[in-house]
């Protein structure tokens, strides 16, 4: 019985053969064609780019980059970005501290501290509720494994960053004020920390 793995260099597709033709063994040849290539793309996209900023030909587009920030490309719905707590109608975290999404962390970045909610009918409610983004992997585990719905990465927010490691702690009063994203994933809500700043205190329920 023949053995399926081939041996030789002969190809298993005659149409695609593995050996290097006479031409092809002169790389200049092959850079020549490449350059050749690129040429003509990028004078193609050139034109098309000068008939649409200069001559204000709306129809002419070319393939270049988007100008960001002046310019943002749509997000898709599914897209997991900042994090946000969902409110309830009395503006309270739907969040009961069942500690869910802190134990399915991966990246063990997210602390809760539990206390009693002054409302007899939900057993608890988090006094602090923290999120140290700079271990955060976004895998969204913690919303799957929610039972409240509580927690969310919607917020179309891609555009946070810090000097420091203690500005990269989202607490949840910053996590309640964000809200959901508009159309095409446009964010609704400012960033909430400046990458200068940093917390006054040791956060509660961090380590």
């Amino acid at each position: 019985m023949a053995s399926p793995y081939q041996r030789s260099n002969t190809p298993a597709d005659a149409r695609h053969s593995s050996r290097l033709g006479l031409f092809q063994r002169f790389y200049l040849v092959e850079v020549l064609l490449g350059l050749k290539l690129t040429g003509i793309r990028f004078f193609a996209n050139m034109w098309r780019h000068t008939l649409h900023t200069i001559f204000r030909v709306k129809s002419a587009h070319g393939a270049v980059t988007i100008q960001y920030p002046d310019e943002r490309r749509p997000y898709a719905t599914r897209l997991r970005s900042l994090h946000r707590l969902v409110r309830r109608e009395d503006g309270s975290p739907r969040c009961v501290a069942c500690m869910m999404c802190e134990t399915v962390c991966p990246a063990h970045c997210i602390y809760i501290v539990a206390t009693e909610h002054p409302n007899p009918e939900i057993e608890k409610v988090p006094e602090s509720f923290d999120i140290d983004l700079g271990k955060c992997v976004f895998c969204g585990y913690c919303v799957e494994a929610c039972p409240e719905d509580a927690i969310r990465m919607d917020t179309g927010i891609l555009e946070f960053s810090s000097y420091s490691r203690e500005g990269m702690i989202y607490t949840k009063e910053m996590l309640l004020a964000l809200e959901p994203a508009g159309p095409h994933g446009v964010p609704t809500s400012p960033v909430p920390i400046p990458a200068d700043r940093r917390l006054p205190t040791t956060t509660k329920g961090m380590p």
